[in-house]
Order: structure tokens, then sequence, then C-alpha cells
């Protein structure tokens, strides 16, 4: 390269110059600098530097020449990191320059021989410098379409630590550099917010960190040796239950975070507390498999005690049961401690009664998901956005998609093709089912999409529709509902407003007969089969054909009256 040819060449010159002028050093040295020329960066800096060489010349010539070589050198190799965009190192050069400077000016001129060690020793501390930042970001790039993907949802109470617990795990995997975390522990520390900085890697936002609380569904990636896990961090406070919801219908697999503390697991768990409402939730979701982490074990009112762990657990499996988890199968219980990082990833001597597997190889010892990549293309939109096009969020439910595709987007049946496609931020041709996607789309304006709307492959487009008949379960309503009452209908990642025009019959709860027909009123803990219908149109499925769209929630006044499933979907009348 050029850059490198000159740096030479202007030495050789400013050699001639010093063998004409030798006594007037500072009139020449002025004249340089004015007569730099701007647009040749290097010969600036390299008629710089012997400066301070013609200074050691008078004293030291034998020295000088060392000077002189060791010098180009770094102009040289600064060049060539230069032109490879490597910031780091090249910010690491100068200062060798500047060691290798000063030392000429002191009137000593026997330290000139250092150079060299320094010389030795810079290229060691690049080298742990490169060494650190390699294995954070670049690898998961090429492997991650390669995994098994599984989205896990961190669901609980307002405090019980997600996403902590989430930010440790990006911590202990890699994922976020001990750097990021040291620059957030010192501004919490300021804000008299010390154990709160774990969580700032996955609360990104100004309020979010001002209050401690999470609002949106957060996201972030981490991977095991045999899979690739997207953390969906769902917020634990009540008023944003539906962006909770909008989270757990994204995910595989739920994980309850409680916290042992004296008085917050009661909190949590007893009625209006969101222990209760989000486990009933992530069932409802389609969450088959369910971890319960008992957090904060070593809060000083619990100290890694086996009776308050036994005691959270006796009091959360009845009601895990009731909700229709099989305690046997699909909940498994584990100590923890999400600001320590204690039995996350490796065990912990304190909880010798605890003896399988800490939390992320028991992620990855999971067995794999069964699911159907030929089958039909469903992509239920979380999000969309501009960005230099449509760009849309989801999950892709069944089906695969691949670079310039042609799908359908229902209800509105919109035509569009998929530009690009990116999983987990990692551009890739095609896509499986269970990864989180996001779309650029060519022929739709993100004015016509709505979270809620479904992509599908023209062949096999879902149903869309505004009435359908439902199997629902009354979970808590303090008063009777009748025909005509209004609720707010959440079905996959669709929000709509929903009424209940008539009652078919009542379900018996235990044998799943047909006991009374039309009846007048339904109330909590019944279970009747009703006749809904949505302000606008809505895709969905039946619960028998497609079950991730087949099922729903009705909520009112910020509470969960019901969870129920779709049996029938009716063609209107006109």
């Amino acid at each position: 390269m050029d850059h490198r040819d000159t740096a030479p060449d202007s030495w050789e010159q400013e050699d001639d110059v010093e063998a004409t002028i030798d006594g007037q050093l500072e009139s020449a040295f002025t004249t340089l600098n004015v007569n730099a020329k701007p647009f040749v960066p290097n010969v600036n800096a390299a008629e710089f530097v012997p400066g301070f060489a013609l200074k050691t010349h008078s004293e030291n010539p034998d020295c000088a020449v060392a000077v002189e070589t060791i010098s180009s050198m770094e102009v040289s190799e600064s060049a060539a990191l230069m032109e490879n965009g490597d910031t780091e190192l090249s910010a690491e050069e100068p200062w060798d320059q500047k060691e290798v400077e000063p030392n000429g000016d002191e009137p000593g001129g026997g330290s000139r021989c250092p150079p060299a060690a320094t010389e030795d020793t810079a290229p060691e501390i690049m080298e742990e410098e490169e060494e650190a930042p390699v294995p954070k970001v670049p690898p998961p790039q090429p492997d991650a379409p390669k995994k098994e993907h599984i989205n896990v949802v961190f669901i609980g109470h307002v405090d019980a630590g997600k996403s902590t617990i989430g930010g440790q795990i990006m911590y202990l995997t890699g994922m976020v550099d001990k750097r990021t975390l040291e620059k957030y522990e010192r501004e919490a520390k300021e804000k008299n917010r010390e154990t709160w900085y774990l969580s700032w890697a996955l609360d990104t936002n100004q309020e979010e960190r001002d209050k401690g609380k999470t609002v949106e569904v957060g996201r972030a990636y981490f991977e095991t040796d045999k899979k690739h896990f997207t953390i969906l961090d769902a917020p634990g406070h009540k008023s944003f239950v539906p962006n909770m919801i909008g989270g757990a219908s994204q995910a595989d697999l739920a994980v309850l975070v409680i916290s042992a503390r004296k008085g917050e697991f009661e909190t949590g768990f007893e009625k209006g507390g969101q222990t209760r409402e989000h486990a009933m939730l992530a069932k409802t979701a389609g969450v088959k498999h369910l971890i319960v982490l008992v957090n904060k074990m070593d809060d000083p009112t619990v100290n890694w005690s086996l009776e308050r762990y036994e005691e959270c657990r006796e009091k959360l499996v009845p009601f895990l049961k009731k909700v229709g988890f099989n305690p046997k199968k699909d909940i498994h219980f584990m100590p923890c401690s999400g600001l320590t990082g204690a039995n996350l990833k490796e065990p912990t001597d304190m909880c010798s009664w605890y003896t399988g597997l800490p939390f992320i190889p028991h992620l990855d010892s999971l067995p794999t998901l069964n699911r159907s990549s030929d089958g039909p293309v469903r992509l239920p939109i979380v999000d969309k956005y501009k960005d230099m096009g449509t760009v849309i969020l989801g999950k892709l439910e069944s089906g695969s998609i691949a670079k310039a595709q042609q799908l359908v987007m229902m209800p509105n049946r919109h035509v569009v093709e998929v530009l690009s496609l990116l999983s987990d931020d990692v551009e890739t041709e095609d896509a499986g089912p269970g990864e989180n996607l996001k779309l650029r789309l060519k022929g739709i304006e993100e004015e016509e999409i709505l979270p809620g709307f479904i992509l599908c492959n023209a062949e096999n487009l879902c149903h869309s529709g505004r009435m359908f008949d439902a199997q629902i379960v009354i979970i808590e309503h303090k008063s009777i509902i009748c025909p005509g009452y209004n609720a707010v209908l959440h079905i996959h990642t669709c929000i709509e407003e929903v009424q209940i025009t008539a009652f078919i019959c009542l379900v018996d709860k235990k044998t799943g007969e047909k006991i009374k027909p039309r009846p007048r009123f339904v109330k909590q803990d019944q279970v009747c089969i009703a006749r809904l219908r949505t302000a606008g149109t809505i895709c969905l499925e039946t619960f028998k054909d497609f079950p991730q769209m087949g099922r729903f929630t009705l909520r009112d006044e910020g509470k969960t009256i019901a969870i129920g499933k779709v049996l029938k979907l009716v063609a209107e009348r006109d």
C-alpha cells in the first residue's frame, strides 16, 4: 500500500535535511508543521518524529539510528493496522511511540536501550486483549441456525429476580462481557441500586432501569453445546400482563421464578399475586414444560434452607397441578441465586442437599421438541417497524420460510415477498419452525400490518373470521357472566375486543360431558361452551387442527377472567 511506501521515503528525506540543517532545530521543526500537507496524514506523522531524533543525534549518534529504525517499524505497523481497521491495536501502538520519544528527551542518553523490550512486551499485551473479546459474539453466528432453537420465557411475580437471572445467564455464557457489567454496576451504585446491575443487560430503556421494573418483553440469546436459546424476559407487574402474554405465546419452555425470601413468596403467590396468574397464562399459551427456579436462596432470611425450599414447593405443586401441569413430567424445581449465579451454571457447595443438574446444563439435557417443518407456514406477527422497508418480528410456529418466497398476509390477503431473513439477528437463507425471525417484506406498507396478523403460504391460508364457538373455563370473576358480556381476547399474538353472544351449554368438569343446554348465566369455576364475536376480523384456527392458534385468554379490568380453546369457526350471516 502507498501508506507503507511513503513512510520510509520520508525518513530518508529527513536524513538529508538533518545533514544540511543541524543547528536550526526549532525553526526547521515549526516550518515542517506549517508546511505539512493536510491530505497526506502519514507524511505529517513521519516528519514529526525525526525532530526528536535530531536532538538525540547530537547527544548520542548510535542511539538515534536505533530510534529511527524502531519508530519507522512502528509507523509502518500502525499504518498496516489502520488499514485493517483494528481500532484497539492502533490505539495501543501510539503508547509505545510516546514511551520511546520522551526517553530521548531525558538528559542521560544511556536510557535508550529499553525500547526493544517494550516492543517485545507490547505484542503480548495485544495478544491478551485480542483473546478476550473473540469468543463473545462471532462464534454463535455461523452455528446459530444449525442448533435446535428453544424459546425460554421468564415469568413470575414482580421483583422475583427474572431480569437478574437473565443477565447472569448472559454473563455466564459469555454474551455480556465483564467490562459492560462493571459499567452497569457503577451506574447502578450511583443510583443506590447496587443489586439491579445484572438486570440492566435485559432492561435496556431508561424507564425500566429507573424503576427497576421490566415493561416490554426483553430479548436476548445464549448458546450451550447442543442448543440455541432465546430468553424472553416477561414483565412481572400486573399492569403489563398483556405484554407478558405476548412473550409467553412465543415460548416453548417457561421458567417460573419465585423468591424464597420471607414474605416475598407469600405476596407473589396469594390472591392478586402474579405467580398464580403467570403460571396459568403460560399453560394457556401452550407452554408444555415448566422449570420453577426458587431464587434468592442466598438471602439472610433463607440461607439455603431446605425447609424453606420444601415449603415453597409444597404450596406451588397443588396449584400448578390444578392449572394443568403434570408434577411428575412437566415440572422441575431447582434452587438458585440470580445475584451470585449459584447453581445456574455450576453446582454450589452451599446447597449440598440438591443433587440435580444446575440450570443451564438442565436446559441442555431436555429432550428435543418435535416440530413439523413440512406443515403449512404460520408466523403470527408480534411487532413491526420501518427500516429500509417493512420489517416484521415473530416466531415461526410451523412450516419453513426461505428468502425470495412469496407469502400471504392474513386476514388482509396481501401478497408479500421475503427480501431478507434474520434469525436472532443472524442473517440466514431459510428458517424452520420454532425460530424467532425478523423478516423484511416487499409489497406491503408498515401501516397495513397489525400485531396478530399471520403470514401464510398461498396454498394453505389460515382461517379468519369474527364468530367462533369455544369451550371456556371461568377462572376468576366475582359475579355471574351473562350473554352480552364484553372482555379482551388474547389469542396467539392478537389482542381484540370480544363479546360473549350466547351460551350453548355447560360442561361437566370431571367427565367432560355436556350437561345443561342454554344456561342463562355462568359463574366462577364453571366450564361452558359459548359463542363469541370479535369486534374486528381476526386469524384463528380450531384447537384440534392447530393448538398454538386455537387457545386463548379472556381478560377484563386487568384480571384474567377465563381461558379457553376454539372448537368451531362460524361463518357470519350477511
